[in-house]
């Protein structure tokens, strides 16, 4: 959407009235008259002789033209057309023929540091992609792996071949990786003119569509209820790792295939197909929520206990992803009972939605609190439903304003590096996927201000304008793209200095038609030589809280990529960039998606009936 304003202005003619009725009057006066008063007794020659020869010769008068109100001099009105005539020629006319005449179309602007590095960052799911790699998958150093995958599970239909791994390991995390769709999907649905515009938009649903077709191989997705669904691959010999109870897997997944069911709204039986899946995997979720005699018992994280899965993605609560889900599969499908789960005013209560935790503040895949409370937020200024919704909606749209406000250095919640980096996760490893999920939700909500000329929100007594949240985003970006300390681009591939040795199998090991075993692999991860294949696109962990990086694999926390830091990437780089929108400042695509009109398709079963938050 695009918005300029046009200035323009009108042409006046004044007369002076006065000064035209002062000479009308003079000029009816005979100044022979006034002569003879004054000298009536005299009559000499002079006077004689002008009788005999008549008057002199008198000054012509001026005309003048009645216009019924006013009368005008026929030389200012004279003037006056010729001087419309002249405005229209050198006005008027050339305006006509700029609006109406057939003039060359201009291309789209150069692209942005933006759009460039975008182009990349979507090719690291291309160097991520298990299974059977299609011909154009565009990474020569990649070929099949994993195709016994899920081959120790029968009751898994197809097995579990397929999906991304999820960072420099041969493993498939799916709470990320369902995460990372989310995302994906997400940004298309707000940014699809701009995916357009740039080319990648046949490339950003193929990438969701490999994920989400193997998120629908991790449950039995054409039942109408499930009993488990599994969590993720592990290393060799790569067992697979069932979970009877994942309230927030289960959610998280539902999250994905209902936002990618309105990606897919062009292709209805494979977004019924999706939706589908969504409402068994939101069932699987809320399962115990509706037996208050198993919920103590049987409802716990699905990290809970397992070992293979804590150390690395330890979810630390479900609630959240039940805001989350609810709300995805509300756009999905319009089904009212979605949006009152996400609104109830329990579900935040739970939550801790309105409790002011500052690290509640930061959008994660652990915590989606900041996600769900935009997207809702999204519901009240695009399409105000009121009662019974007003409440909550009300809730989170202020928990949004409050978090915008967090976000910015000069509130000072957060911590910045001395090179401008935010230290959302306290300086932790990893530092930059929070950084960008955050930018992201930032930079849409600018959008979305903007959409419905809202021109800024207020910090307490402060009012912020939109610029304001686009210039955080841009200085986060800029500072990962090589406007930092270390002079170097944290996108691989990206700029003439970016990282060299990243913590990535594939990467590391050299195409030599050899095979290595996990441990004889060790070799090239200890190598002080650079990556034989360079992982275009590759975001890695980030530099620590004194804005130093090490390159060196074993560094993992600062040298490894991950699908949810490109994800978030992505989604913050094709909001902020301005290719692809022409002149002025482009907005989110309204109408694309999130009316609360009835579904295209059959509506999904709802949540059981039983179910109360």
């Amino acid at each position: 959407m695009y918005s300029a304003n046009h200035w323009g202005g009108s042409f006046e003619i004044g007369v002076d009235g006065s000064t035209e009725d002062d000479h009308s009057l003079n000029m009816d006066l005979d100044r022979g008259a006034l002569s003879a008063r004054r000298h009536h007794h005299e009559l000499d020659e002079t006077q004689q002789g002008w009788l005999l020869a008549g008057p002199p010769e008198a000054k012509k008068k001026d005309r003048f033209v009645d216009l019924g109100c006013v009368i005008v001099n026929r030389k200012v009105l004279w003037w006056a057309f010729w001087g419309l005539i002249a405005g229209f020629v050198l006005i008027g006319l050339p305006v006509i023929i700029a609006k109406y005449a057939p003039h060359k179309r201009h291309g789209p602007p150069p692209p942005d540091q933006y759009t460039e590095a975008l182009h990349k960052a979507l090719l690291f799911f291309n160097a991520q992609k298990s299974g059977n790699l299609p011909k154009n998958n565009g990474i020569k150093w990649r070929g099949p792996s994993g195709l016994s995958d899920g081959s120790d599970e029968t009751d898994v239909k197809g097995g579990l071949v397929g999906g991304y791994y999820d960072a420099g390991d041969n493993i498939k995390f799916h709470f990320p990786m369902a995460f990372s769709m989310t995302l994906l999907s997400w940004s298309v649905l707000e940014y699809s003119a701009k995916y357009k515009a740039i080319g990648e938009y046949d490339h950003a649903r193929e990438l969701i569509k490999w994920g989400t077709d193997y998120l629908l191989r991790t449950f039995n997705s054409s039942a109408s209820t499930i009993g488990h669904m599994y969590a993720q691959d592990m290393a060799y010999k790569r067992p697979s790792i069932p979970v009877a109870s994942a309230p927030d897997l289960g959610a998280e997944v539902a999250a994905a295939l209902a936002a990618a069911s309105i990606v897919f709204r062009d292709d209805d039986a494979y977004s019924k197909q999706l939706v589908d899946g969504a409402g068994t995997a939101f069932r699987f979720a809320l399962r115990d929520q509706g037996n208050p005699a198993r919920a103590a018992a049987a409802a716990t994280t699905y990290s809970l206990g397992n070992a293979d899965i804590a150390p690395y993605y330890n979810s630390t609560g479900y609630w959240d992803e039940f805001m989350w889900g609810a709300a995805w599969l509300y756009y999905a499908t319009g089904n009212a009972t979605y949006a009152k789960l996400a609104t109830d005013p329990v579900t935040p209560s739970r939550a801790n939605a309105f409790l002011g935790v500052l690290d509640l503040a930061v959008f994660s895949w652990d915590n989606k609190l900041p996600g769900a409370q935009l997207l809702l937020s999204r519901l009240r200024m695009f399409n105000n439903p009121g009662y019974p919704y007003e409440e909550s909606l009300r809730g989170y749209h202020n928990v949004t304003d409050v978090n915008m406000c967090a976000y910015l250095p000069r509130f000072a919640a957060f911590n910045f590096t001395k090179g401008g980096l935010a230290q959302f996760n306290h300086g932790a490893g990893q530092p930059l996927q929070y950084v960008v999920a955050n930018a992201f939700l930032a930079a849409l909500y600018a959008d979305y201000m903007e959409t419905i000329s809202v021109p800024g929100w207020y910090c307490g007594p402060n009012f912020m304008s939109t610029d304001v949240l686009r210039g955080f985003v841009r200085s986060q970006l800029d500072y990962i793209l090589g406007k930092n300390p270390m002079k170097m681009s944290y996108v691989v591939g990206f700029g003439d200095r970016y990282p060299r040795h990243v913590h990535h199998r594939g990467a590391s090991t050299p195409r030599n038609r050899v095979k290595y075993s996990c441990t004889g692999g060790r070799r090239w991860r200890d190598s002080r030589k650079a990556d034989p294949n360079v992982i275009n696109g590759a975001m890695v962990g980030g530099p620590d809280r004194y804005d130093r990086y090490q390159d060196k694999r074993a560094n993992h926390e600062q040298s490894e990529p991950t699908m949810v830091g490109n994800a978030a990437l992505v989604a913050a780089l094709v909001a902020i960039t301005r290719s692809g929108r022409g002149t002025g400042v482009g907005t989110v695509d309204k109408n694309t998606m999130f009316s609360a009109v009835p579904p295209m398709f059959p509506v999904a079963p709802p949540p059981p009936s039983s179910w109360k938050p």
